[in-house]
């Protein structure tokens, strides 16, 4: 009994690496893209793919691979994901080209959505009682810590190497995951047949796919009319109509079709991808609402902040890596104190603590930003912040799987790890709006100010506002227009600082969100 209780617990160690290893590619490129556009002279439309390519994929396919997971074996999942990140990563270190560096982020996408709601079925299946509390505190901690460490890895290996580390990295590591989980995780999936749902799978890709991709690109390519033409391939968008009102529309649609579907097999007695009677259990219900809006405010911080750290005050990656580290620290000791606490508070106040904590940090952090600000005053902040998104993502997760039967801990798990990526895609649309038109409104309104005219003034806005700041510096080299380089600076800080308020305003709206979730279930509203 003892070894099997050492063996749970290393296998913990894994599955967090597991983990770290999916959030860390979705921060550490963005430090690189520099490096990445003067080695590769990939155009701003490349940069934009290599971005965000592996974010929509990721998200489109959680819900499809948690369920696959559940018949086949969450195990076999995990593994089969990190052999493909892994070799996709390998291309990506390797790529000579631009498009073959977004294929590559790609198929690292599809890894990893084979193996984030594999990681947390497994724990799902794996731990019971307080141990459950103590391994979803570290699994937490593990996102909101790496979240903030992604940069600081991608820029020390970008300053000190190349960005081709920032993607060689992750081999080694995938190696050690493999024999790791090998060792020390049992299989486990799900015992009930009924066919796969192949229909629902194709349709649940297209809804998520279309979703995401409107959040994370209307603000590019225009909510309404088109802004910029979107080139997939060797096709152009030529409407005047944005292509973003027909992906909604085709989510819907898509939404309306999968539901209908899962429906109807349902009643005929087959497989689905989606135990829909899983929204009967309370505890999942209103989890999910909570974490999808929670997750809208959880990380605009993470959006805003290093833009800020380095065209204002002029940081460089490293630099601003060391700044976030703060969040990271307060994370992983929010994950000793959960586990401390597990049995004696009850999961939904520790979630409430950390959403307050949250909210204390974030809005911390926008009364400190200003164009002089003293950035030391940041640390505290951004530890205080970090503590709350270890306590709030662990515990959260926890209530909303606390009740889904284990045999049905991988759709449980895509389903949740699916509402928290809809509601990062549509906080990195909601707070990139607010921190670039408040930034344009205001840095147009100072130069209108000082009698700049009409026309200098759009191309200075366009300018700034287009490269996310990076235009500050070469405004600020010209002695003609350094003056213009300090109005920059203080809109984008006040951009900054709406942008962090607005986050803590969503958290504040999530934590109303968890009243719901002291509601326990009926037992007879059970799945099963």
């Amino acid at each position: 009994m003892a070894d099997l209780a050492r063996r749970r617990w290393f296998g913990l160690v894994f599955i967090s690496l597991a983990v770290a290893l999916i959030i860390v590619d979705s921060t550490i490129v963005n430090v690189a893209i520099p490096s990445i556009v003067d080695e590769l002279g990939i155009t701003s439309t490349q940069v934009q793919w290599v971005q965000e390519a592996y974010t929509l994929v990721f998200a489109s396919l959680l819900l499809m691979f948690g369920s696959l997971a559940d018949r086949f074996g969450r195990r076999r999942m995990l593994l089969i994901g990190v052999v493909i990140f892994a070799l996709s990563s390998l291309v990506a270190a390797l790529s000579p080209s631009g498009d073959a560096l977004i294929a590559a982020r790609l198929v690292q996408g599809v890894g990893g959505a084979m193996m984030l709601p594999s990681t947390l079925s497994l724990l799902n299946a794996t731990f019971r009682g307080r141990e459950r509390g103590i391994a979803f505190a570290v699994w937490g901690s593990t996102i909101g810590g790496m979240a903030a460490v992604g940069p600081l890895l991608g820029g020390w290996l970008t300053t000190d190497f190349s960005w081709r580390w920032a993607f060689g990295i992750n081999i080694p590591f995938a190696v050690v995951i493999v024999i790791g989980v090998l060792l020390t995780i049992a299989e486990s999936r799900e015992t009930r047949t009924g066919g796969l749902d192949i229909v629902g799978a194709a349709l649940s890709v297209v809804l998520f796919g279309a979703l995401v991709f409107g959040l994370i690109e209307g603000r590019t390519y225009g909510w309404w009319t088109t802004d910029q033409q979107l080139r997939i391939g060797g096709v152009t968008w030529t409407w005047g109509v944005s292509p973003i009102p027909f992906a909604f529309a085709l989510a819907a649609l898509a939404l309306l079709a999968f539901l209908v579907w899962e429906v109807r097999r349902s009643r005929q007695g087959h497989g689905t991808l989606l135990e829909l009677s899983l929204f009967r259990i309370s505890s999942f219900r209103n989890g999910n609402v909570a974490a999808m809006v929670v997750s809208l405010g959880e990380f605009g911080i993470i959006l805003s902040l290093p833009l800020w750290l380095q065209f204002v005050l002029g940081f460089d990656a490293l630099q601003t890596g060391l700044v976030l580290l703060a969040l990271a620290v307060g994370s992983f000791v929010a994950s000793g104190f959960a586990g401390a606490t597990s049995g004696r508070v009850s999961p939904v106040t520790i979630v409430r603590i950390g959403i307050g904590l949250e909210i204390i940090g974030i809005a911390a952090v926008g009364w400190v930003v200003a164009p002089d600000a003293a950035w030391g005053w940041l640390l505290p902040a951004l530890f205080v912040y970090g503590m709350g998104v270890g306590l709030a993502t662990a515990q959260l997760t926890g209530v909303v799987l606390q009740d889904v039967p284990v045999e049905l801990s991988g759709q449980g798990s895509g389903t949740q790890s699916t509402s928290r990526q809809v509601g990062s895609a549509l906080g990195i649309a909601i707070l990139g709006t607010v921190l670039f038109t408040s930034t344009a409104g205001i840095l147009g309104a100072k130069l209108d100010d000082a009698g700049v005219p009409s026309a200098q003034r759009d191309q200075i806005v366009s300018a700034v506002v287009d490269s996310a700041g990076g235009a500050i510096a070469g405004l600020a080299e010209n002695p003609q227009t350094a003056a213009i380089a300090d109005d920059a600076k203080a809109a984008l800080s006040e951009g900054t600082r709406l942008s962090a308020f607005s986050a803590a305003g969503f958290l504040a709206i999530g934590l109303l969100a968890t009243i719901a979730l002291g509601r326990r279930r009926d037992p007879e509203t059970a799945v099963g």
